[in-house]
């Protein structure tokens, strides 16, 4: 994608929605780091649901180790991989409460070293919680950057480092969030919902969905326009 073709992408979501933000529910920096460790494999309404109470009862790193991994699974069975990731939460408390003073430290490189933190929800981390310029490539950027063009790769991380290098300034803190929105709920896997895209004239995506109304009347005539 041309660079002023980019710098347009980014200016239509912007003013679709100038203020994104993550659909996951937490009160503060420790919280949003559970809640995304929680949402790895698993949908945001599915980790809301399960950490409603629990973010009601739990909001330090000392409270979640005096909840304990068996309490924290009660909280949270209902969501995917619950064992592995009670273990996970468990033990990066400790170790936040341990060598942190209970505090999420704003940096990458030190996120990633706990237990259940790779890259991707690193930089969800970065970007929600201190404003940094980090794109956490999920499944949704990843289409949305190959299906579009907007950033090709065959990996989530080449893919990231397109997305780094090409995002104009005015757009890389929100970048994360408007990619992920559109993945979700317009540029979807299945069935694209070309029609109501507002940079559908920009991507690259050649068999382009046309309205349900359009699809329904197709089906209708046996396919003849």
């Amino acid at each position: 994608m041309k660079k002023a073709d980019i710098f347009e992408f980014y200016s239509r979501l912007a003013e679709a929605n100038p203020a994104p933000e993550t659909e996951l529910a937490y009160g503060n920096d420790y919280q949003l780091l559970v809640a995304v460790v929680m949402s790895a494999q698993s949908t945001d309404v599915g980790v809301n649901k399960a950490t409603r109470r629990l973010f009601e009862e739990v909001k330090t790193p000392a409270q979640m180790v005096a909840l304990g991994e068996d309490g924290l699974k009660e909280h949270i069975k209902t969501i995917g991989l619950f064992n592995a990731k009670a273990k996970n939460v468990i033990a990066l408390s400790e170790i936040l409460e341990r060598d942190h003073g209970g505090q999420v430290p704003a940096d990458r490189d030190i996120l990633e070293s706990l237990p259940g933190v790779g890259r991707k929800t690193a930089n969800v981390v970065m970007n929600t919680a201190f404003g940094a310029e980090t794109f956490a490539v999920d499944t949704h950027i990843f289409r949305v950057g190959n299906r579009t063009g907007l950033a090709k790769g065959k990996t989530p991380l080449a893919v990231e480092k397109q997305l780094d290098k090409h995002t104009p300034a005015p757009f890389r803190i929100g970048a994360h969030h408007w990619l992920i929105l559109q993945g979700r709920y317009t540029c979807k896997a299945r069935t694209p919902e070309c029609w109501r895209c507002p940079v559908v004239d920009l991507c690259a995506f050649s068999k382009k969905t046309e309205t349900p109304a359009k699809l329904a009347a197709k089906t209708t005539s046996g396919g003849k326009s």
